[in-house]
């Protein structure tokens, strides 16, 4: 295959869905395609899975593969490139190792990320925010989940989990699902908007449906999304007080209703600015569903280019 194009590979294993996107050193996706994941099966037949797409998409798309970059929900050794921590909705994924996997199967380098992690990779690489070099990306799904991105590098911190804006407590009493209380997650997520439109309500609604009834004109719902957006604004305000970090990229879910969050957010950063006096950016997300594949890509290609001296 001398005369094939090199790629480099993005794999976003989600919970529901794994998706594998060829990508140009550039960037450029050149293919690509998702599968159900087998979450109650164990990480091998997760990352099987992932292996049996990109097999089919090597199939239609010859091409001489430089590297692999995966992004996994949960806790990750980015390091070691195995899961830490990992849902209940996952069998058998704490402790896989992810990156070993991969590498032994087709014999190229492995990289993992965090999925919140490589979103931002993506978004900052092709997406939103390219080139920007301080952002905060934030993903408003099941969860809430945040990365940074500083100085032009992501910082993942001393034990992988900074930027988790959503696990910061302030944000009323509410219970978390992680066992705390009073984090964005309880005000901003797609479980919390059902929960909080039911405690208003009494109706069993999901957080899409609870959007359609909010762009209908139905004032609890509205209620639900004006606080989602009063959350983030507080999140990006702590961010900015912190780490003078102005601009953020929001993805997930959620952010699909982001015509029902947005005016909550600049209202409630109208009130207080940074103490900088520079204004909050606020931009939604441009990849889509190819973020997390993409900003994993973009990780494998930064690794080979340290590995190989290249530029």
């Amino acid at each position: 295959m001398s005369d094939s194009p090199e790629v480099v590979v993005g794999v976003d294993i989600g919970g529901t869905t794994t998706q594998v996107v060829l990508c140009t050193p550039q960037l450029d996706v050149l293919d690509r395609t998702e599968v159900p994941t087998p979450a109650g099966e164990g990480g091998a037949a997760m990352v099987g899975a992932a292996l049996s797409a990109l097999r089919l998409l090597r199939d239609r798309t010859p091409a001489r593969l430089l590297g692999v970059g995966v992004g996994a929900a949960g806790l990750v050794d980015v390091r070691a490139g195995r899961i830490l921590v990992a849902s209940d909705s996952f069998r058998d994924w704490a402790g896989f190792e992810v990156t070993a996997t991969i590498q032994q199967a087709l014999g190229v380098p492995a990289f993992l990320d965090n999925d919140v992690n490589a979103f931002l990779r993506g978004e900052v690489a092709k997406g939103a925010v390219a080139g920007e070099e301080n952002v905060l990306g934030m993903t408003l799904g099941t969860g809430v989940g945040g990365a940074l991105w500083l100085n032009g590098a992501l910082y993942d911190g001393p034990r992988g989990a900074a930027g988790e804006i959503g696990h910061v407590p302030g944000f009323g009493e509410l219970p978390c699902t992680c066992g705390g209380r009073g984090h964005l997650e309880t005000l901003a997520s797609g479980r919390s908007i059902a929960a909080r439109y039911g405690e208003r309500t009494g109706r069993a609604l999901t957080a899409r449906e609870v959007a359609g009834a909010a762009r209908q004109g139905d004032q609890d719902a509205r209620a639900v999304y004006a606080a989602v957006g009063r959350g983030v604004a507080r999140a990006l305000l702590i961010t900015a007080g912190l780490l003078d970090v102005t601009t953020c990229v929001i993805g997930g879910g959620v952010s699909r209703s982001w015509e029902l969050v947005e005016s909550a957010v600049q209202e409630t950063l109208a009130v207080e600015p940074p103490v900088s006096g520079h204004p909050v950016r606020v931009l939604p997300a441009r990849l889509g569903g190819d973020a997390v594949a993409v900003g994993a890509a973009a990780r494998a290609r930064a690794e080979l280019l340290i590995h190989t001296g290249g530029s």
